[in-house]
C-alpha cells in the first residue's frame, strides 16, 4: 500500500467523536480539515483550537466543497446533513461514509429498515455524482482516536466502494494514518459485511507485521 503523500483538503460533515478522531490523524500528517455541524462554527471552536492551525470550523456547505468529504453524523441527522451541504452535483468528489444506520439508540439500538439496500447505497443515492467509500464505521470512536500502530500490529480498517480509484485514495490515506486497510468489494457486498449486523461491524483486530492471523482487541 502506498501512503498518501500530497497535502489533502478534507471536509467533515459532523464534528463528533469519529470526525474529531479522523481530523486528529489528518492534521498530524499535514492535511487540512474543515469541521462542521448543524450548530455552526462557533460551537466547535474549542475542537478546532485543540487540533491546531491546520483545522478550521466552517458551515456544512463549506466543508462539502473539499475534494474529500467525511460523512460522520448520526443516521437520524443524515437528511439534514445532506440538505445543509447544499450540493446538487458532487462532481466526482470522494465521500467517506462513516455512518451506521441506527434508527434509534434508546431505549435499545434499532437498525433502520432499508430493505435490500445497504446503508452506503442509500447514502450514495442522496449524493448524486459522489464517489462514496464506506470506511471507519466498523470501529468504535476510541479505537479510531488511538494510535493505529501498536507493538502487536496495526488496527485493521475495512474499506468498500464502487470506484476503485476512490477506494485506493481512502485506503492510502488510512495507511498513512497508520491503519492496516483492507479493501473489500463494492457498496452492496462489501458494505453489507461492514454495516450493522454484518460480520465486520464492531470488529476490532490488529494485523501483525509477520502476516499472522489478526489479533482481536477488546471491545469493552
Amino acid at each position: 500500500m502506498t501512503a498518501a503523500t500530497s497535502v489533502m483538503d478534507i471536509g467533515m460533515l459532523g464534528a463528533g467523536e469519529v470526525a474529531q478522531a479522523i481530523a486528529g490523524h489528518a492534521v498530524s500528517h499535514g492535511h487540512q480539515v474543515t469541521l462542521s455541524n448543524r450548530r455552526g462554527p462557533r460551537s466547535i471552536a474549542p475542537v478546532v483550537d485543540r487540533l491546531g492551525p491546520l483545522a478550521r470550523g466552517g458551515t456544512p456547505a463549506e466543508a462539502a466543497r473539499a475534494p474529500i468529504v467525511l460523512l460522520a453524523v448520526p443516521w437520524t441527522s443524515l437528511d439534514q446533513a445532506v440538505a445543509s451541504a447544499a450540493v446538487e452535483d458532487w462532481d466526482g468528489r470522494i465521500v467517506i461514509d462513516a455512518t451506521n444506520h441506527f434508527a434509534a439508540l434508546t431505549p435499545r439500538p434499532v437498525a433502520a429498515d432499508l430493505g435490500e439496500v445497504t446503508g452506503s447505497e442509500h447514502v450514495a443515492s442522496l449524493l448524486p455524482g459522489a464517489r462514496v467509500v464506506k470506511a471507519f464505521n466498523t470501529l468504535y470512536g476510541r479505537y479510531i482516536a488511538a494510535a493505529p500502530r501498536q507493538p502487536a500490529g496495526r488496527q485493521l480498517l475495512f474499506v468498500a466502494g464502487d470506484d476503485r480509484e476512490a477506494n485506493d485514495t481512502v485506503a492510502a490515506l488510512a495507511d498513512e494514518f497508520g491503519f492496516a486497510p483492507v479493501v473489500l468489494d463494492g457498496l452492496r457486498d462489501g458494505g453489507r459485511l461492514m454495516q450493522l449486523g454484518g460480520p465486520l461491524s464492531g470488529l476490532h483486530a490488529l494485523r501483525q507485521p509477520s502476516g499472522s492471523p489478526p489479533i482481536p482487541t477488546t471491545q469493552s
